[in-house]
């Protein structure tokens, strides 16, 4: 048994934290809403995420961060990329050397385009310096929490540590493979937000599945030119964490990214889309830090480039998805 401490209570955070009582681990799950604490520890459900799952009693919720991650030897960070390095910098003295963190967020820095692993590198001086897990691949909280059977990667330069999170948390519905390429891990679970906006907004404006095939398949290429460029690895990208996510979030009824493209596509306007959610859809927030990120690397995403122009330019998905098809003619492989 090991005590573990999840960082975040969204559906993501909430299911893990089932997942690990199940495995009959010692389980707090943190969260900043008295609301979510009180309804967790008193109901056994999360009142405003998840609210289909029982959350086993075992689980305690808590609004302190110290107490959270006191005597925790996994700290499982569950929180939207934007907040991660305030929450990391609120956590230092309570984080000790001989923890596991594992990072379950799938996100990038807005302003500096930054993985989860590069900010947990800095926020944290040399002798806390903990190793780092990343937890990605095609996993909608729902039904992990519900025991659909879900195959997801963690991925470490520490391979005893992604050993632990391996056995740890893996059950007869969640297998865990392992891997040694964070970036590839990282970055495929974040840009596929991205892409999966810009599936969203093909399906909002009414085409069928020619146009989401493609959308897909060029998606994944310029995910993948950005990750080896960055030094993942080609094989990365073709597993779990890169074309494995790419297709749930693009094609899954319950990807609050399509959601948002699908919504764009219909013509609504951002604002009122991300008001009528319950939750945050890390595409919209990611595009802004891979549009950044893409820039300054000199890496070629044209896709991103149009999600961007509709999410922060105003410019109708109408015209994004014709000026993808109009640009010249290339080298599939370019």
């Amino acid at each position: 048994m090991k005590r573990i401490a999840v960082i975040g209570a969204g559906s993501w955070g909430t299911a893990l934290a089932i997942i690990a009582s199940r495995k009959g681990h010692e389980v707090r799950l943190w969260s900043r809403n008295s609301e979510v604490v009180q309804g967790i520890n008193r109901d056994h459900v999360n009142p405003r995420y998840l609210r289909e799952a029982q959350v086993p009693a075992s689980v305690e919720a808590c609004a302190d961060l110290g107490g959270t991650l006191d005597a925790a030897e996994l700290v499982i960070l569950a929180a939207p990329s934007h907040a991660t390095r305030e929450l990391l910098a609120n956590m230092q003295t309570a984080l000790r050397a001989e923890m596991i963190i594992v990072s379950a967020t799938k996100g990038l820095e807005i302003e500096t385009g930054k993985r989860i692993s590069q900010i947990v590198a800095e926020v944290l001086p040399p002798e806390i310096a903990a190793p780092f897990v990343c937890l990605s691949g095609p996993s909608f909280a729902h039904e992990v929490a519900a025991n659909h059977p879900t195959a997801v990667v963690a991925a470490s330069n520490d391979r005893e540590a992604a050993l632990t999170v391996q056995s740890e948390l893996s059950t007869e519905t969640l297998r865990i493979y392992v891997n040694d390429d964070v970036v590839g891990t990282e970055l495929g679970g974040s840009v596929k937000n991205v892409m999966a906006i810009a599936a969203g907004m093909v399906h909002g404006l009414g085409f069928g599945a020619n146009s989401i095939a493609a959308l897909i398949t060029r998606g994944l290429a310029e995910m993948t030119r950005l990750a080896v460029h960055e030094g993942a690895k080609l094989e990365t990208m073709m597993g779990l964490a890169g074309l494995g996510d790419l297709v749930l979030t693009s094609t899954g009824s319950l990807s609050r990214n399509r959601f948002v493209g699908e919504e764009l596509g219909k013509g609504h306007s951002l604002a009122d889309i991300v008001a009528g959610m319950n939750e945050v859809a890390e595409g919209v927030k990611t595009t802004m830090a891979v549009k950044t990120f893409a820039n300054r690397s000199g890496v070629n995403m044209p896709i991103t480039e149009e999600v961007y122009a509709v999410l922060y330019a105003g410019k109708p998905a109408s015209e994004a998805a014709r000026d993808l098809m109009t640009r010249p003619l290339r080298e599939e492989r370019n």
